[in-house]
């Protein structure tokens, strides 16, 4: 059986091989800064347009484990980061949303504030709710009486969970009228 901490340092390290690979084949693509530019913007839409802590997830599991630091701090900086990567693309150099499907409909949800800032409102709320629930597992899983902390905290779980269902719901809906097709 593998160590916990070494099974996140697998996974993250799996996890950069793709975004890795995934720059490579832009900077193939266009040039190393279309690329790069390119992958960022498509690592930002991944933090602020999906209503899990997906992208954030590179950095926040693993530093909330081998670090302590808690998920929500790092996923906080990490949206600053995802923001200001879109906000110095938009005004500087918008043709970076070009390269791909995912910048397009990056740049497509950014500057149409009605109604697609919603998406981004509620990845924000399920990113958080999940980071938070996540936050929550670890606690029970470091404190000393499991049991009685899992009783304690079980009816606020189960609202946050409702919860967390009713904003994918809703992000469903909404993105649904971007009318992205997946094609067989």
């Amino acid at each position: 059986m593998v160590a916990p901490k070494r099974q996140v340092l697998v996974k993250f390290l799996l996890l950069l091989m793709i975004l890795v690979g995934y720059f490579g084949y832009l900077t193939y693509q266009y040039d190393f800064l279309t690329g790069g530019v390119a992958a960022l913007i498509t690592w930002s839409f991944f933090v602020l347009c999906t209503p899990v802590a997906d992208a954030g997830f590179l950095l926040d599991f693993p530093l909330r484990l081998l670090f302590g630091i808690r998920m929500v701090v790092s996923e906080i900086v990490v949206w600053a980061i995802a923001i200001s990567i879109n906000l110095l693309a938009i005004f500087y150099s918008p043709e970076y949303y070009q390269t791909t499907f995912i910048t397009r409909l990056c740049e497509v949800i950014i500057l149409n504030p009605y109604p697609y800032w919603a998406i981004v409102g509620l990845s924000a709320v399920g990113t958080f709710l999940s980071i938070r629930f996540g936050d929550e597992l670890m606690d029970v899983f470091h404190h000393k009486d499991r049991l009685v902390y899992f009783k304690h905290h079980f009816k606020h779980e189960i609202i946050l969970l409702v919860f967390f269902l009713v904003v994918i719901f809703s992000y469903y809906q909404i993105m649904s009228t971007l009318g992205i097709q997946i094609q067989d």
